[in-house]
This record gives structure tokens, C-alpha cells and sequence, in this order.
């Protein structure tokens, strides 16, 4: 009976622990401790996922299915993937040092011949009846969804360096939102790696409506014919309220039958696909 007893405590000690807490602290650059902004954080299939803010302050809510012996995964472009156990952030002041990754990608130098361009996506707005939202009705705050992401699958046919990348907004209520785009192979019909090793984290300000245009000509970003099907995406990774009930953030987009939209809840959370063909494209030049 004692023995019954001591399961039954622990069992409900991992219950309440997974619903009533949360992990916190600071992400580092272990080579000059210098804060690292914006670094995914998140549990693989336990729907506990978010980012660190601008200063390298991370609060990872934890879902009611984790457990103390679950491995928070923090990953950042640059840098080596930093796995650590539930069970060993138990402190107040977390400290988690991330180091640069050795792996420096072989410069690539690639002439085109009378380039053309060539668009990747849908441009068009429709009627703009259709919105795709970030957020809904039931979620609380958007502050317990940072790293959430939104996309679309793309067939690359030919090599095309990108000019800019483009989505028609419908819905603002945010003075200002940050996103990261992020470019991932596609496997098995989901977004699996990641593509392109580039930080591309951009800034929409002042509840701005329409059509949205990130200049990606800076980052020289080359898409090779061999990717075939690619998966583009914006995750949110920071944001400011035009006020306390501001929540909507809306894309256009239109039912599809041929093409595909990616979503995921959270950093590392499973992602799930539709037919929709959200209003979101890339302007290339392709030999």
C-alpha cells in the first residue's frame, strides 16, 4: 500500500508540476555571454514551445503532458542545438549557453545566364473573403503562442537567387509584430529541415494593411532546382498591442486544390497541413 502510495504521489507531483509551471531564464552566447535574441525553444510533441524576447529572456510554459524527464531542445541559426532536461532548470536563474556552430557553409558563387523572373506562389488578393488568422477566438493572450508559424508549399523547378518575399495582410491589430522567415525542405508531405542558414527576422509596424515586402536581396538566398518541394514560412516571434484585446492578425488566402498551407502551434509542435492557398510569394530571378 506504501509502496501504491509513493507512485501515486510522484505521478501527481509530474501532473501539477506540467500544468502550474513554467521554466524561465536567459539564453547565451557561451563564447562572449553576450544575449541571444529570438532562439527557438521547445519540447518535441508536447505542445510547449516559445522564443526568447530581444534580450535573450525565455518564460517556456509547460503543457500537462510534459514530464520532469522531457528534453527542452533550444535552437538557434549559427549556433549548436542546446539539449537540456526538464529536471535540470529547476532554478529561478536559468542560465543556458549556446555555442557557435563550427560549421561555416563554403562561400557559393552562381552566374545566371539571362536571368528571368520567375514568381514562386500566389500574388493574387482575390476577393480578399477569406482570411487565414494567426490567432483565434480561444486562444487567451498571443504571448502563450510566440514562435507560432504559417506557410506555404512551394515546387522550385529551376536555380533563382530571391529578390523579395511578399504577403497580403488583411487583419492588424499590432503596432508591431517581428517574424522570422524561415525556408524548409519538405519531406512526407510536412516541413521538415531547414533549407537556408539565414537569421531573417523582419519588423511590421503601425497595424500595417495589405501588401507586405521583405527585401531578401542582402541575404543573397539561392534556390537550387534539386530542393523540389520547399516549405516557406513566417513565425511570430514578437509583438506589441495596439491594445489590451488586440489578437487578430489576418493573411489572405483562398481554398486550393492543388496547393498546400503549412501551421504549427508552436516551435517544435506538430505540424499540420490544408488546402489554402494563402496570398504569400517569392519574386526570384531563374536561369
Amino acid at each position: 500500500m506504501k509502496y501504491t502510495s509513493t507512485l501515486l504521489f510522484v505521478f501527481l507531483s509530474f501532473a501539477i508540476y506540467a500544468q502550474e509551471n513554467t521554466i524561465s531564464g536567459d539564453v547565451k552566447n557561451s563564447q562572449n555571454n553576450s544575449a541571444l535574441e529570438y532562439v527557438n525553444i521547445g519540447i518535441a510533441r508536447k505542445n510547449s514551445g516559445t522564443v526568447s524576447n530581444a534580450n535573450g529572456n525565455f518564460v517556456l510554459k509547460l503543457s500537462e503532458k510534459v514530464s520532469l524527464n522531457d528534453t527542452i531542445v533550444f535552437s538557434h541559426i549559427g549556433f549548436e542545438a542546446k539539449k537540456v532536461l526538464v529536471s535540470h532548470l529547476q532554478s529561478k536563474n536559468n542560465v543556458v549557453a549556446m555555442t557557435p556552430s563550427e560549421n561555416a557553409l563554403k562561400e557559393v558563387v552562381v552566374t545566371f545566364k539571362k536571368p528571368k523572373p520567375k514568381q514562386f506562389g500566389r500574388s493574387s488578393k482575390g476577393l480578399s473573403l477569406m482570411h487565414s488568422n494567426f490567432f483565434y477566438a480561444f486562444d487567451k493572450t498571443v504571448d502563450d503562442y510566440l514562435s507560432r508559424e504559417k506557410g506555404m508549399e512551394l515546387r522550385i523547378k529551376k536555380d533563382c537567387k530571391v529578390n523579395d518575399f511578399n504577403f497580403n495582410i488583411t487583419s492588424n491589430e499590432f503596432k508591431s509584430i517581428k517574424f522570422r522567415l524561415n525556408f524548409y525542405k519538405v519531406e512526407n508531405n510536412l516541413p521538415s529541415t531547414i533549407l537556408i542558414d539565414k537569421d531573417i527576422v523582419f519588423e511590421v509596424k503601425d497595424n500595417k494593411l495589405g501588401l507586405f515586402t521583405v527585401d531578401l536581396k542582402p541575404y543573397d538566398i539561392y534556390l537550387d532546382k534539386e530542393m523540389g518541394d520547399i516549405a516557406v514560412t513566417i513565425q511570430w516571434i514578437e509583438s506589441v498591442k495596439s491594445n489590451e484585446k488586440s489578437k487578430f492578425f489576418a493573411i489572405s488566402t483562398a481554398v486550393s486544390a492543388t496547393e498546400n498551407s503549412f501551421y504549427r502551434e508552436r516551435n517544435m509542435a506538430n505540424w499540420s497541413k490544408s488546402g489554402q492557398s494563402l496570398t504569400f510569394y517569392l519574386n526570384t530571378m531563374c536561369q
